[in-house]
């Protein structure tokens, strides 16, 4: 998958994302921009996860 389709299919989960997890904002979910990594960075910072729990959240999600 080359970049422009993940970018454009990140754009397409921001919505449910930020609805699941109202804590993160437009800017939380820019920074992250679709990586993983970022994205259980955010969520341990917003909600005090682990990152194992970040992890596991955000597989459950995707599910």
């Amino acid at each position: 998958m080359n970049s422009d389709i993940a970018e454009g299919k990140w754009r397409q989960v921001k919505g449910s994302v930020k609805e699941k997890w109202g804590k993160l904002t437009d800017d939380d979910l820019t920074e992250v921009n679709g990586r993983f990594e970022k994205f259980c960075g955010k969520m341990q910072e917003h909600y005090g996860m682990t990152r194992e729990e970040a992890e596991d959240e955000f597989k459950r999600f995707r599910e």
